[in-house]
């Protein structure tokens, strides 16, 4: 099957650069971290205490490990090839991984520092265009060490990735349903009902997070801003959910929001109706759980996506709605791999608990309504979470095991 691409949304996700990940299993409180500083041209100084220089290169991978021992150690890793690679640090049986580094240019070295303990371990060199290649073992008999992941591959993360699409596709009939009402409301000159059938729409919408890139053009449509646009707010290019908002909480007549309100229905019946043919990318689907609440954070809890409704909390607890979704689906690769998955499930409950409390009714308290303390507790909770996130995502990265 392809494996056609997810990417990202066209104005509000962003894929974070990939010049180096750090296999990110700390979660049980095992430091396992990589500088970012080190990434200087030539052979690494040996003035450094307790540093140890692996050689990055097809011909001598792991080469310079003499004296395995028990601890935490700083592994320097020099690429002395001729392209770019990634490295594992992994045990050569059940490749489990401890630690990686992507994006090590030639002649560059970058620091690896993981907790070793009793066990076997190699670094496997994964070149941009070779074969992968496994450097020796080594083997240490004492100490505890840090907690490793199996590796997760891109046939395994197709039943998930399968399981979400087909969800998104019960999600996008609930959207046409919704969205037809609002439009109806606009029609009939009814306003007030327009303005209560607009959040619902709206929220709807936001629970299918991780997919809005396979959207494509259909996004920017339905959900896009005027980041950008010349005329602003006022551009013939605004549309969507938020063009509605706009005219709704503005004082906009109802006749002129009879077109925005038609196009909207028209470009989400499309998308409903063209989503079987479409294939998510399965590689991306731990990447869209993070960066769900990670746009959260930076555009509804900062209001930036606010063109009149003050609904920038309910949203929040519906991207947090649409993030659960996404974990389930990725909850049998995690099971094994995330030491703390029930300290994520933890903090799950805490931000919706959270978000919650500010709900009244059928109503929410706007974004600015919040005191300075409820505003920082909310930024704690939900930035915590997108930390753990960050962790979903390169848990669930695929990687070359060969």
């Amino acid at each position: 099957m392809p494996l056609p691409r997810l990417g990202t949304r066209s104005v509000r996700l962003r894929t974070a650069p990939a010049v180096f990940v750090v296999l990110a299993v700390a979660l049980a409180g095992t430091v396992l971290a990589l500088s970012p500083g080190d990434g200087r041209a030539g052979h690494p100084a040996d003035d450094k205490p307790g540093h140890i220089v692996i050689d990055v290169s097809q011909g001598h991978c792991g080469q310079g490990w003499t004296r395995p021992e028990s601890g935490l150690r700083t592994f320097d890793l020099h690429n002395s090839s001729d392209g770019a690679a990634e490295v594992y640090l992994e045990d050569p049986g059940s490749q489990a991984v401890y630690g990686e580094v992507e994006g090590i240019g030639p002649g560059t070295t970058r620091q690896l520092t993981v907790r070793l303990g009793k066990g076997t371990y190699a670094f496997k060199c994964v070149p941009d265009d070779a074969d992968a290649v496994t450097g020796p073992a080594v083997r240490i008999t004492s100490g505890q060490p840090g907690p490793g992941a199996s590796p997760v591959t891109e046939h395994d993360l197709i039943p998930p990735a399968l399981a979400y699409q087909k969800w998104i596709g019960g999600g996008l009939d609930g959207v046409v349903r919704l969205t037809t009402t609002l439009r109806d409301a606009v029609d009939r000159g009814d306003l007030a009902a327009a303005r209560s059938d607009w959040l619902p729409a709206h929220l709807e919408y936001e629970r299918l997070g991780a997919a809005y890139d396979a959207f494509g053009d259909a996004d920017a449509q339905i959900n896009g801003t005027d980041a950008g646009l010349p005329d602003g707010v006022h551009d013939q290019g605004f549309a969507g959910f938020h063009r509605i908002e706009y005219g709704l909480w503005h004082g906009e007549s109802a006749d002129g929001l009879r077109a925005p309100a038609a196009a909207l229905v028209k470009a989400v019946t499309g998308l409903r109706d063209n989503w079987s043919q479409t294939r998510m990318d399965p590689a991306q689907l731990g990447l869209r759980a993070h960066e769900i609440l990670e746009n959260t954070v930076q555009f509804e809890l900062t209001g930036r996506t606010d063109y009149g409704s003050g609904s920038n909390l309910a949203t929040a607890r519906a991207n947090l709605d649409g993030t659960r979704e996404v974990l389930s689906r990725l909850r049998p690769l995690l099971i094994t791999r995330y030491a703390d998955l029930p300290g994520l499930a933890q903090q799950l409950d805490r931000a919706q608990r959270t978000l919650d409390g500010f709900r009244h009714g059928d109503g929410w308290l706007p974004l600015g309504r919040l005191s300075r303390a409820q505003r920082e507790q909310t930024d704690s909770v939900l930035g915590d979470l997108v930390e753990r996130l960050a962790s979903v995502a390169t848990l669930c990265d695929p990687r070359r095991t060969v």
